[in-house]
């Protein structure tokens, strides 16, 4: 029985290797890429720890996921990775999640941008979502605000409470401006 199985393998070995070997290296189908963006966004937002300090942001490249962005915990830069890879079509992860340095004074930055952001009159309806869509990232005093806001009038708000926080060094504001549905 073992002698049939290797002359098998040695039959189809030339059929199967040639066609591959002369083809250039398969693009992945546009399908196939919106399916992996999909389950990939969602494995993020379904990460336990995942909170409003941290930032995860991927990019699809056939079967390859790019995965940037900062968080707060180690542990979540390796969950991230970790839930990516079990998608099926992934073939390969690339983890650039910077973890942010553990800081006493960003933890307190971090507490009170968010009560002086969502705790605003004016920007409180962002507090209402589970995934909040203001990211609030601090690194050694600076701020960095990701996410997306429904006008023009919100982004502005936002950078001005975070810059009336005491202990901020400097406010980066990437909010993009969507109107939600």
């Amino acid at each position: 029985m073992k002698r049939r199985v290797i002359a098998s393998v040695l039959f189809l070995a030339p059929w199967t290797v040639l066609p591959l070997a002369a083809q250039a290296p398969e693009q992945a189908p546009a399908r196939a890429v919106e399916r992996i963006q999909r389950e990939v966004r969602h494995e993020i937002l379904m990460l336990p720890y995942y909170d409003v300090f941290d930032n995860i942001a991927f990019q699809v490249e056939g079967y390859k996921v790019t995965l940037i962005g900062q968080v707060t915990r180690p542990t979540l830069k390796s969950d991230a990775e970790n839930v990516v890879k079990r998608i099926e079509g992934v073939e390969q992860v690339d983890n650039q999640i910077e973890v942010l340095p553990l800081s006493p004074s960003d933890e307190r930055l971090r507490l009170a941008l968010y009560r002086a952001i969502y705790g605003f009159s004016a920007l409180e309806r962002y507090a209402l979502p589970v995934v909040k869509p203001i990211r609030i990232i601090v690194k050694n005093g600076h701020v960095t605000l990701e996410g997306v806001v429904d006008n023009q009038a919100d982004k502005e708000t936002a950078t001005l409470r975070a810059n009336g926080v005491a202990g901020v060094f400097s406010v980066a504001n990437n909010l993009k401006v969507v109107k939600s549905k």
